[in-house]
C-alpha cells in the first residue's frame, strides 16, 4: 500500500550532484569582495573630504592674510608695515598660518590718483599637517 522508501533512497543520494555548496560558496565570496569594495571607497571618500576642507581652510587664511596686508599697507603706506605671518589661534582658522610677501615695483608713469607705485602682496596660507597639509596662495596688486 505504501511504497518503500528505504529501497528507493540510496538512487535519490547517488543522483544528487551537491552544487549547492560551491554555489553558496560564490555568492558568499562575491558579497564579501562588494562589502571589502565598499568599505575602501567609503575610506577614500572621507580621506578626500577632509583634505577639501583643509584646502578651503588653506585658502580663506591665505585670503584673510593678504586683507591684514591691504590694511596695514594703506595704513602705512609701505612694505615696512606689512607682517610677514599671521597665526591664527581661534575659530575656522585655528592652527593656520598665513605668511605675506610684499614687493614694491620701480615708480611708473600710471595716469590718475593713486600715486604711481605698485605694491604686490602674496599670501600663503597653509594648514594641517603631514598627509593632510593644504597649502594655498593669494596675489594682491594695489598702489
Amino acid at each position: 500500500m505504501y511504497p518503500d522508501l528505504r529501497s528507493h533512497a540510496h538512487l535519490a543520494i547517488r543522483r544528487q550532484k551537491g552544487i549547492g555548496l560551491p554555489i553558496a560558496l560564490f555568492v558568499i565570496t562575491v558579497l564579501a569582495l562588494l562589502v571589502a569594495g565598499m568599505a575602501q571607497l567609503q575610506q577614500a571618500t572621507g580621506q578626500s573630504i577632509s583634505l577639501q576642507i583643509q584646502s578651503q581652510r588653506a585658502f580663506h587664511a591665505a585670503e584673510s592674510g593678504a586683507q591684514l596686508a591691504v590694511a596695514e599697507m594703506l595704513d602705512g603706506g609701505d612694505c615696512a608695515t606689512v607682517p610677514a605671518s599671521v597665526d591664527f589661534a581661534v575659530g575656522g582658522l585655528k592652527e593656520c598660518r598665513a605668511d605675506i610677501q610684499c614687493s614694491v615695483t620701480a615708480p611708473l608713469s600710471i595716469p590718475g590718483g593713486g600715486g604711481n607705485r605698485v605694491y604686490t602682496l602674496v599670501s600663503s596660507g597653509e594648514c594641517g599637517s603631514g598627509d593632510e597639509l593644504a597649502r594655498r596662495a593669494v596675489e594682491v596688486r594695489l598702489r
